[in-house]
């Protein structure tokens, strides 16, 4: 199974602010960087519980009928989700791949700082495609945090855009891995 990160961050590495809002990755003009084409190659999303909270504020199921697991221990209620299909798993990263790839999944879309950070560590993710927004904004919930070990990269892909995002992406060092649940 496929783990990809398609994410933006502030130049200083923030994929949103203290409070969880994301108003400045609209900074700057705005044009098509990849995500339609990624999205339209993802069959399941993953996220954490309050990357999940963040979306249910944005007026509008976004995820349409691609199916989301949202990433919790406690209970959930779903109810507030209009036309999607949503589910609730809890468990490390190489049991919820296990599931998913079970399932049939074949390419999942992790998002959320900390869910990103745990599939890192793991060693699951196969791809990062991070897009830097032309904005510092000095704190708030960074892309990366501490690792168990050096995680190996390899660029694949740097784009700038006219509206100043540079968009790099990164494969990760398959011989590193030990999942087993590829």
């Amino acid at each position: 199974m496929k783990i990809s990160v398609f994410c933006g961050v502030s130049v200083d590495g923030f994929l949103a602010r203290p409070d969880h809002s994301l108003d400045f990755l609209d900074a700057g003009e705005q044009e098509p960087h990849g995500f339609d084409e990624f999205y339209g190659s993802v069959d399941v999303i993953v996220i954490g519980r309050k990357t999940f909270e963040v979306v249910l504020t944005f007026g509008g199921w976004p995820y349409g009928k691609k199916p989301v697991v949202v990433l919790s221990s406690g209970v959930f209620n779903f109810s507030s989700v209009k036309g999607g299909v949503v589910e609730q798993m809890s468990g490390e990263p190489a049991e919820i791949v296990a599931k998913l790839k079970d399932r049939g999944f074949k390419h999942a879309y992790v998002d959320g700082g900390i869910t990103i950070q745990r599939f890192l560590a793991a060693g699951l993710v196969d791809r990062m495609v991070i897009t830097r927004v032309p904005i510092l904004i000095g704190a708030g919930i960074p892309l990366f945090g501490p690792a168990p070990r050096d995680i190996s990269l390899r660029h694949v892909a740097t784009r700038c855009y006219k509206g100043g995002l540079v968009q790099s992406e990164y494969e990760l060092d398959r011989d590193l891995r030990t999942d087993g649940v590829r």
